[in-house]
C-alpha cells in the first residue's frame, strides 16, 4: 500500500450503469451462497412476525377471492341462460362482495408489504451504518468508497423493492397458479389440459426472447458505461482537450461509441418490445382454443356456457402469474446477491476499541522505539524508526513522497497497528490504550480537508461538542477565519454545503485548523495543513500557531520547508528511516539530505 494513503479521503466514484432498472431482462447478479444468505434474511423477517403473518393471511384471502370470483360469474351466466338454478340477484351480490374483498386485500397487501420492507431495510441499513463507522481505517483504505456506498444505497434499495413488490407477487402468483389450475381441472379436465398448451408456448417464447435481450442488454450497458466515461473525462479535462486541440478526436470517439450504443439499444428495445405482443398473441391463441373446444364440449353437454366464460378468465389469470414469476426470478437473484454483499460488510471485524483509558494528562511526550511497519507483508514502509518528541516541543517530518511521513501519523493515531517495536506516550505503550481515549487527546489537520454539511459552528465543535463561545471565538481569531465568516450570510451559523463546496479550498483549510484549535488537544498533528492557503495567510497562521502550540506536543509534516524552519527539531526521512535530525541551521551546515531538499526548493536546483 503506497505511503500517499491519507487517514481521511473523499472519493468520487464514477456511476456506472451496472443496473438497468428499466429493462426487466437486464443481466442480474448472483449470490455465491444463496442458502446461507436466505437464512440470514429470514432472521430479519422473523423479527416482524406480526406483519409477515398478517400479510400472508391477506395474500391467501385475496388469492382465494381471485380464484373463486370467476366461478361465481360462471354461475350467474348459467342462471341467466337457464342452465342452472338459483337467484340471480343473490349471485350477483355474492360476486360483487368477492371482488370487493379482493380489492381490499390488494390494498392491504400493498400497505403491509411496504411497511415490512421499510422496517427490514431500516434495521439492515442501521446495522450497516453502525458497522461502517466502527470499521478500522484499513478497511476503507483498501476498499473502494463507491463500492461501500453502493452497498448502503443500491443493494439495500434492491432488497427493499423485492420485499415490497416481488415477494408478495411471488407468493400470490404461486397460490393463484395452483388454485386456478385446480379449479380448471375440476370444471373440465380435457379443456383445462388443452388450455395448458399456452403455458408451454409462453415458457418457450420467454426463454427465447429473454436470452437475446440479455445479450444485447449487456452490450448496451458496456457501451453506456464507456460513453459516460468519455463524457466525464472530456468535461473534467476540458482545458486539456482544448489546449491540445483534441476536440475532433474526442468528438469522433464519442460518436463511434454513441452509434454502437444506438444499435445495441435498438436491438434491445426491439426484442424487449415484442414480448408484450407475443404474450398477447399466445393469450389469444389460448382464448381461441377455449372457445373452439368449449363450444364443442358445450354442444356435447359436457360443460355449460358459464364454464366457458370462467375458463376464459381463468386462462388469463393462469398465464399472468407465470409471466410475473419468470420476471421476478431475476429480481430475486439480484436482491439475494445484494443482501450477501451487505452481510459481507456486517461480518467484518470492527476496530478494537478496548484498552486502558489515558486519563487526564497535562503534557504528552511521544516516543517511537524501533518501530517497524508494512501495509503489505514483505514490503516494509517503516524500518527501525526511533524518535522522541519531547512534551510541548514541535517536531517536523520532512522527506520525499513515499518516505513514510504520513504513515508515522497513522501509527501514532492507531489507524494501523505496528508490526514490531513500541510507541509510547508519557512512557505508556499506546498498544495498551483504548483508541478512543488516545484520539481524544490528539487533533489532526490533513491536507485533504473534510468538512460536513452543517453549520460552521457545528463543524468547529466536531471534536469538542462542549466547547464554549470563548474558545470558539479564540480559535476563529487565531486561525484568521474572522473576515471569511463575517462575509458569509448567517456568520458562524451559516450552513456549509457538502464537503464545504460553497467556500474555497483555502477557506476550508482555515476552518479545519480552527476545528483542531477548538479540540484543545495535547498532541497536535499537522499534515501539510497550510498547503492550500496563500503565502500571506500562511505567515499569519504560522504566527498564530506559535501561541496554539505552546505546551502542546506538535508533529508537523511539510513539503514546503519554509513552514518548519522554526521547529524545535526537523527529522529527515528516507524509505521509512531517519537519515538526519536537528534544527534548520544545523541540518543546513551538514549539507546532507535536508540541505539538498532545501536548495532544491529555494536555490533553483533542478528537480
Amino acid at each position: 500500500m503506497p505511503e500517499q494513503i491519507k487517514t481521511q479521503r473523499v472519493v468520487v466514484e464514477k456511476k456506472l450503469p451496472g443496473r438497468n432498472r428499466g429493462n426487466r431482462f437486464a443481466e442480474v447478479e448472483h449470490a455465491d451462497n444463496v442458502g446461507a444468505t436466505l437464512k440470514r434474511i429470514w432472521k430479519y423477517f422473523a423479527k416482524e412476525k406480526a406483519v409477515v403473518i398478517s400479510m400472508l393471511a391477506i395474500v391467501v384471502l385475496g388469492t382465494l377471492c381471485g380464484v373463486y370470483a370467476p366461478s361465481v360469474q360462471s354461475r350467474a351466466i348459467d342462471i341467466i341462460a337457464d342452465a342452472a338454478e338459483g337467484r340471480l340477484i343473490k349471485t350477483l351480490a355474492l360476486m360483487l362482495s368477492v371482488y370487493l374483498i379482493y380489492s381490499v386485500c390488494q390494498l392491504f397487501q400493498g400497505m403491509l408489504s411496504a411497511r415490512l420492507s421499510q422496517r427490514i431495510v431500516s434495521r439492515m441499513r442501521g446495522e450497516l451504518l453502525s458497522k461502517i463507522v466502527d470499521l478500522p481505517v484499513k478497511y476503507l483504505d483498501t476498499h473502494s468508497h463507491g463500492d461501500v456506498m453502493s452497498r448502503m444505497t443500491n443493494d439495500i434499495e434492491n432488497i427493499s423493492n423485492t420485499v415490497s413488490q416481488s415477494l408478495p407477487s411471488l407468493f400470490s402468483g404461486v397460490l393463484t397458479v395452483t388454485g386456478t389450475a385446480a379449479v380448471m381441472l375440476w370444471f373440465c379436465t380435457p379443456l383445462a389440459l388443452l388450455s395448458f398448451i399456452t403455458v408451454i408456448l409462453t415458457f418457450l417464447a420467454t426463454k427465447f426472447l429473454s436470452k437475446r435481450v440479455r445479450k444485447f442488454s449487456r452490450e448496451r450497458q458496456r457501451l453506456l458505461g464507456e460513453m459516460n466515461g468519455t463524457v466525464e473525462e472530456m468535461i473534467d479535462g476540458y482545458r486539456s482537450v482544448v489546449a491540445y486541440n483534441h476536440q475532433s478526436a474526442t468528438a469522433k470517439s464519442f460518436t463511434d461509441t454513441s452509434n454502437s450504443l444506438t444499435s445495441a439499444g435498438i436491438r434491445t428495445e426491439v426484442f424487449s418490445g415484442v414480448m408484450g405482443p407475443i404474450m398477447n398473441c399466445i393469450g389469444n391463441i389460448g382464448f381461441v382454443i377455449i372457445a373452439a373446444f368449449g363450444c364443442l364440449f358445450a354442444i356435447k353437454g359436457m360443460i355449460s356456457v358459464g364454464v366457458i366464460s370462467a375458463f376464459i378468465i381463468y386462462a388469463k389469470q393462469f398465464s399472468r402469474p407465470i409471466n410475473e414469476i419468470a420476471q421476478l426470478y431475476g429480481q430475486l437473484q439480484t436482491a439475494v446477491a445484494g443482501a450477501e454483499r451487505v452481510f459481507i460488510v456486517l461480518d467484518e471485524q470492527p476496530e478494537n476499541m478496548s484498552g486502558e483509558p489515558i486519563g487526564e494528562i497535562e503534557t504528552a511526550e511521544v516516543e517511537f522505539k524501533n518501530v517497524n511497519f508494512s501495509y503489505e507483508k514483505g514490503k516494509p514502509v517503516i524500518r527501525d524508526f526511533s524518535l522522541t518528541v519531547p512534551s510541548g516541543k514541535k517536531v517536523a517530518l520532512v522527506g520525499a513522497t513515499g518516505s513514510g511521513k504520513t504513515t508515522i501519523v497513522n501509527l501514532l493515531m492507531r489507524f494501523y497497528d505496528i508490526d514490531s517495536g513500541e510507541i509510547l506516550i508519557n512512557g505508556r505503550n499506546i498498544a495498551n490504550m483504548s483508541r478512543g481515549s488516545l484520539r481524544e487527546n490528539a487533533a489532526i489537520v490533513l491536507q485533504d480537508t473534510v468538512l460536513f454539511s452543517d453549520t460552521i459552528e457545528n463543524n468547529l465543535k466536531y471534536g469538542n461538542p462542549d466547547a464554549d463561545d470563548t474558545l470558539i471565538e479564540s480559535a476563529i481569531e487565531m486561525s484568521r477565519c474572522q473576515s471569511m465568516i463575517r462575509r458569509m450570510k448567517g456568520g458562524i451559523k451559516a450552513k456549509l454545503k457538502a464537503s464545504g463546496s460553497n467556500i474555497s479550498q483555502g477557506q476550508r483549510q482555515l476552518l479545519a485548523i480552527a476545528r483542531a484549535f477548538v479540540t484543545d488537544p495535547k498532541i497536535l498533528i499537522l499534515d501539510e495543513a497550510t498547503s492550500n492557503v496563500d503565502t500571506r495567510t500562511e505567515k499569519a497562521i504560522q504566527d498564530a500557531m506559535h501561541t496554539v502550540m505552546k505546551n502542546r506536543t506538535s508533529i508537523i509534516i511539510a513539503h514546503r520547508l519554509s513552514t518548519i524552519r522554526d521547529a524545535d527539531m526537523i527529522v529527515v526521512m528516507d524509505h521509512g528511516r531517519i537519515v538526519e535530525s536537528g534544527t534548520h541551521d544545523e541540518l543546513l551546515r551538514r549539507k546532507g539530505k535536508y540541505h539538498d531538499l532545501y536548495m532544491t526548493q529555494f536555490a533553483g536546483f533542478a528537480t
